[in-house]
């Protein structure tokens, strides 16, 4: 794995932890209905996956020099400024979708939990 590849993957890592931290401390305060709170966690970690991917669709357009991972990254390792733009965007790109990926399934796993909770509750 590139350095380039190593700070996207912590840089997204990072924001997608955060957001989950936020997500599971909304579905512990809805835990007295564990249907409900699984409900809310799939449909939160769907808005998730939503913004992941619009943020892998406009990621390849946006100013690599704005990026967290072009901050995060050390002279020795930043690419040439005129392959830059497509290296730090197409990486950018697929570690989005990546998290996109994961936070779907994860979705989907809280979607198939409120469903069995609702045949028992």
């Amino acid at each position: 794995m590139t350095a380039v590849e190593q700070c996207a993957y912590i840089s997204v890592g990072r924001a997608c932890g955060f957001a989950g931290l936020g997500i599971l401390s909304f579905m512990v305060g809805l835990s007295f209905d564990p249907e409900v709170s699984a409900k809310s966690g799939g449909g939160l970690l769907l808005l998730m996956t939503t913004i992941l991917v619009f943020r892998a669709m406009t990621a390849p357009a946006r100013p690599y020099k704005q990026t967290e991972t072009w901050l995060m990254l050390d002279d020795a390792d930043r690419p040439a400024p005129g392959v830059a733009q497509q290296v730090i965007g197409q990486t950018l790109q697929t570690v989005y979708l990546w998290f996109a990926q994961c936070c779907a399934g994860a979705s989907a796993l809280l979607w198939a939990m409120a469903t069995i909770l609702s045949f028992f509750g």
